[in-house]
């Protein structure tokens, strides 16, 4: 097995920890990539992919319900999986009004019991290693280069562990968990209503969790310190940030704000307006290039293409890919198969016929998977090709 090969499949089995009860933190040993590349010659450069909207990438825009920073895909590697804290996208950027020098606790509010306090402080103590997870946002676009995407290294409890310490009565099988939701400024794109009701099945079979740290490093303000949920495979909405309770609630409660602004991102029927009615917002099959290379071999140009893929409920087992709606789908040349919450890395060698502008665009080999967003071109990407010689 070749360098690339042996860490991928190394990195995979480390994304798949989340099935671990009590996973040790993966590493990998980097010395085995030198001169991986070196069959492709020279390389000459990075092409830049067009008529993707003019977002900055790595540079925090706005503020508030309105703060955004997109994630730098090119930076993706397999030398370099992880996306970095300081890297990792933001959807929304932490209230003006949020004080986390105070003492942080969450309320978790029983019908008969009442309410029982989390400290914060007590749930870092209980933190351990919950695996490599990526994280996409519902409203993912060409227009911000799809950099609302991200993957880290996370540590934290288990919902369902703290669950255990209140009561789970049969007649109260949805939980809300609750971020604070309070701005300075009023929003022109947001909805304020940082909760999402899940049922508690749901929670448990997903090894939803409260996370504390992201990267071996506590979390960020803006990436919801000093707790935020992740719930792997779920679209970041529902991943909510700053959390500040957990409340029982009854089976005919109604969808939360946040729910119902995100209805149609994560293929609700409709906009429910109970919140049991509302589909798990599971992340779908997604896959994109990240990276188109120019290298120089022989005295001829080569082009090498890297891409990352994600989603869905089964591991994707291959993908196809093409370069123009004119010719047709072939293998993707080096794939592994993901494992864990289902992404991972892939990469193309690639020839063009002549200079002209190409449009990348992916699909599952298995046809079988439902791909909506993969299947109407969603994730494509341009390059423009100049010069063949």
């Amino acid at each position: 097995m070749n360098g690339r090969r042996k860490l991928l499949k190394d990195l995979f089995v480390c994304a798949s920890g989340w099935n671990v009860p009590f996973l040790s933190v993966c590493r990998w040993d980097f010395s085995q990539l030198q001169n991986v590349d070196s069959r492709r010659g020279t390389l000459l450069g990075v092409l830049p992919f067009f008529d993707e909207g003019n977002a900055p990438l790595s540079t925090p825009l706005g503020g508030e319900l309105d703060g955004r920073f997109f994630t730098d895909l090119s930076k993706v590697s397999l030398e370099n999986p992880i996306t970095s804290s300081a890297d990792f996208y933001v959807r929304t950027r932490a209230s003006k009004l949020l004080d986390v020098t105070r003492s942080w606790s969450i309320q978790i509010r029983t019908p008969s019991k009442g309410s029982l306090t989390f400290l914060a402080g007590d749930l870092e103590k209980r933190s351990r290693p919950m695996g490599i997870h990526l994280m996409e946002c519902a409203g993912n676009s060409r227009s911000a280069h799809f950099g609302m995407l991200s993957v880290a290294d996370w540590d934290g409890v288990l919902v369902g562990e703290v669950l255990e310490r209140a009561e789970m009565e049969k007649s109260n099988r949805q939980i809300l968990i609750s971020g604070f939701d309070r701005y300075f400024a009023e929003s022109r794109s947001s909805t304020p209503g940082a909760s999402w009701i899940f049922p508690l099945d749901q929670l448990l079979s997903s090894r939803a969790f409260l996370a504390t740290k992201m990267n071996g490093r506590p979390l960020a303000i803006d990436h919801g310190a000093p707790v935020r949920l992740v719930v792997p495979s779920w679209y970041g909405c529902a991943c909510i940030k700053w959390v500040n309770e957990i409340a029982f609630v009854s089976d005919d409660v109604a969808a939360t704000s946040q729910m119902q602004e995100y209805a149609g991102r994560t293929n609700q029927y409709g906009m429910p307006a109970l919140a049991r009615e509302y589909r798990p917002a599971l992340i779908t099959y997604g896959a994109l290039p990240v990276r188109v290379e120019k290298w120089l071999l022989d005295s001829k140009l080569r082009f090498h293409v890297s891409g990352i893929h994600w989603g869905g409920t089964r591991p994707i087992e291959d993908l196809e890919i093409r370069f123009n709606p004119g010719e047709d789908f072939v293998p993707v040349g080096n794939f592994e198969k993901s494992s864990g919450d289902s992404w991972g890395l892939w990469s193309h060698d690639w020839l063009p016929t002549k200079a002209a502008t190409y449009t990348i665009r992916l699909r599952l080999k298995d046809k079988s998977l439902a791909a909506r967003r993969l299947d109407s071109g969603y994730y494509e990407r341009s390059v423009e090709i100049k010069e063949l010689s």
